[in-house]
């Protein structure tokens, strides 16, 4: 039977927009994304509740957040006057880990490589670029992270994957471990239907998060996440410094209970294994002391845009968990002459952990001669048992 369009001077609008995005698909692939699919651009008043209600809750109170982020996240014409559609990809970043050594920093599968946003915003302004010579205009804009696009809501709209109980997307055949780049585009390209599967009974995820920031309703408290505990600027919460064990950027414990990204496997390609070991596991004492050149090398991972200091600071609470009174020495180092009073704050803490003689010796020594009163607070805080007893403890 013939097409409509057989004949005719122009092509059909119909045949047009299929085509258009066939090719559109293609060359996704082609510039390398694992998957790809393509949802409207139409304004989603529900995720714009849903992130106004996270909000309300205060799960990202350590993030300034407000209602018009999510009116703008919400709505793609914000990003792109005239938005039709949004190109929504997926690239898998899980590679294999380092084996576990002792005095040793855990860090997630997403920071040990060469910053993803390159890597990403390469693949990205360049289908952006073949969707502009489709076109014969200007007619995207990308959007990778830190443009204000609720990323995960429109990928599981295209039918990209589904959000899962940890809160992430979880692509088929690929897991949750993914990069996820959108490209709004004032084409009027043909949408995909969202996916129907969901986690079913499975609450794995929620199960293994030691700081119970997963509800299991697809929510979470942010600020009760080890990934962004260690990603503030400020003071990671006394109560909590013990649940981040020796995470010292991110955590993967959530994906890595997954079904689907266990079934998925190591399937991150080359770009994102570890630069080296060192960054993948790096030395505890020696990211303590992390400052100067060697922190130049981590500011080429997604681990450095924070600074040195907050590196510093989770190192310390890392050693403090490790309970190993061979890190004392380099704990007190910190406590007395790191110029940050974050880094002292929390060695002080540390050493209050580990609790040897020497560590409280330490931690009475700089009481006595700290000036700073967030890290006085903090020596407080850790001598007050021994004080109340009448003496340090032996």
């Amino acid at each position: 039977m013939p097409s409509p369009c057989d004949g005719a001077v122009e092509v059909c609008q119909p045949c047009n927009a299929a085509a258009l995005t066939a090719a559109v698909k293609r060359a996704a692939v082609e510039c390398g994304a694992r998957a790809v699919r393509i949802a409207g651009a139409h304004a989603d008043a529900s995720t714009r509740a849903r992130m106004n209600a996270a909000f309300e809750r205060g799960d990202l109170a350590t993030w300034s957040y407000d209602d018009a982020y999510a009116g703008a996240a919400s709505d793609p014409a914000t990003l792109l006057p005239g938005a039709r559609s949004v190109v929504c990809i997926a690239v898998p970043y899980a590679t294999r880990p380092p084996a576990e050594r002792p005095g040793r920093g855990r860090v997630s599968a997403y920071a040990w490589s060469r910053d993803y946003h390159q890597r990403m915003r390469t693949l990205l302004r360049d289908l952006a670029a073949r969707i502009d010579a489709l076109a014969g205009d200007a007619v995207t804009r990308v959007a990778c992270d830190t443009a204000p696009l609720a990323e995960r809501a429109f990928a599981a709209r295209a039918g990209l994957g589904w959000i899962g109980k940890h809160t992430s997307l979880i692509v088929n055949g690929l897991g949750s471990a993914v990069f996820l780049g959108e490209i709004v585009t004032t084409l009027e390209l043909e949408a995909d239907p969202a996916l129907r599967t969901s986690c079913g009974a499975c609450a794995r995820c929620v199960d293994v998060c030691p700081t119970g920031a997963l509800r299991g309703d697809r929510t979470i408290d942010a600020t009760r996440c080890i990934s962004d505990m260690t990603q503030r600027r400020d003071a990671i919460p006394p109560a909590l410094r013990p649940l981040v064990g020796t995470w010292v950027w991110g955590c993967d414990l959530c994906n890595d209970a997954c079904p689907p990204s266990i079934r998925a496997g190591r399937a991150g390609e080359a770009a994102f294994a570890p630069l080296d070991a060192d960054l993948a596991e790096p030395d505890l004492q020696a990211l303590l002391r992390l400052r100067g050149r060697p922190f130049a090398r981590v500011r080429e991972t997604a681990m450095g845009w924070r600074g040195a200091s907050v590196l510093r600071r989770n190192a310390a609470v890392a050693l403090g968990n490790g309970l190993d009174r061979a890190d004392v020495p380099a704990l007190a180092e910190a406590l007395i002459g790191d110029r940050s009073a974050l880094v002292r704050g929390h060695a002080a803490w540390a050493l209050g952990r580990i609790r040897s003689p020497r560590a409280l010796a330490v931690l009475r020594a700089a009481r006595a001669t700290e000036q700073d009163a967030t890290v006085r607070s903090e020596l407080d805080a850790v001598l007050e048992p021994s004080i109340a007893g009448g003496a340090l403890c032996t």
